[in-house]
């Protein structure tokens, strides 16, 4: 499984959250402590938004930990919405197509989860993506497939029904080829003003999930500074430090929306 850190807010360095906390993510690519896989060295991704519209990207297949052009980066941008995402793969190939976050248009999609028996269900998944979204679709992950059929069912204008409807599709078929094996996962998504995040998962045992929202100010001693104020939201798998006053779990389905700092979480229940 994966890891991945979503934030949106007032203007920081990328490095601020990927590298200087206690439990940054990109130490947790090396030793995650709330995941199934505890080192995601299969590649990772940067997305992010600044003078322009769509976003900024950089992947690679790397291990995040190992990536010098990578702490030059985040040290150097400032960005008020970034994705970051630490890759464990689940079967597909290591390759930077196959490296989260995934981009159309001004939009930005990341995902830590499977879709259960996807050998067996890709082919009529990637058969209901609508043609002209489909000439985008870059690799072979059950993550960017997710993300393109979500496209096409209105993502960018009602993600939480887009979501659902998704999943129900999947769902569908998975029972239709008698698959056995779970469908979980956790998921952001943001065209550039608002962030979307999804945990959800078909036997109740989802990825972990958490958010904070709060000014930024930095980190002291490797715990991340939340000043007061909601200026600032993140979504990410674990937390960056042991401060518990700081991180809200976000339930067992569940669905948050974030704007302006301030963060909505409710039920999420697709049909079927």
């Amino acid at each position: 499984m994966c890891r991945w850190l979503a934030y949106a807010g007032i203007p920081i360095a990328m490095d601020t959250l990927l590298f200087q906390p206690r439990n940054s993510l990109i130490r947790q690519s090396l030793s995650a402590q709330r995941s199934v896989a505890v080192t995601n060295g299969d590649g990772f991704g940067l997305g992010w938004y600044g003078d322009l519209p769509r976003p900024g990207l950089y992947r690679d297949t790397m291990p995040a930990w190992s990536d010098a052009n990578l702490r030059s980066l985040a040290e150097q941008i400032r960005s008020p919405l970034f994705f970051a995402h630490v890759r464990a793969s689940t079967g597909t190939a290591t390759s930077r197509l196959n490296c989260h976050p995934f981009r159309y248009e001004d939009w930005l999609f990341m995902h830590n989860g499977q879709i259960g028996g996807w050998a067996s269900v890709r082919q009529d998944v990637e058969g209901m993506i609508r043609r002209d979204l489909y000439r985008s679709r870059e690799g072979s992950t059950d993550s960017e497939a997710f993300f393109h059929l979500a496209l096409g069912n209105g993502l960018m204008a009602d993600p939480v029904a887009a979501c659902a409807r998704t999943v129900a599709q999947i769902l569908d078929l998975m029972a239709r080829e008698g698959v056995s094996e779970p469908f979980r996962m956790t998921a952001a998504c943001t065209d550039g003003r608002r962030l979307y995040a999804l945990r959800w998962s078909s036997d109740g045992r989802s990825p972990s999930l958490y958010w904070t929202a709060g000014r930024v100010e930095g980190c002291r001693d490797g715990l991340v500074v939340l000043g007061e104020g909601r200026q600032s939201v993140m979504v990410l798998s674990e937390p960056l430090d042991e401060d518990a006053s700081h991180w809200n779990e976000v339930a067992e389905g569940s669905f948050l929306v974030a704007e302006g700092g301030h963060v909505q979480v409710f039920p999420f229940d697709p049909p079927g």
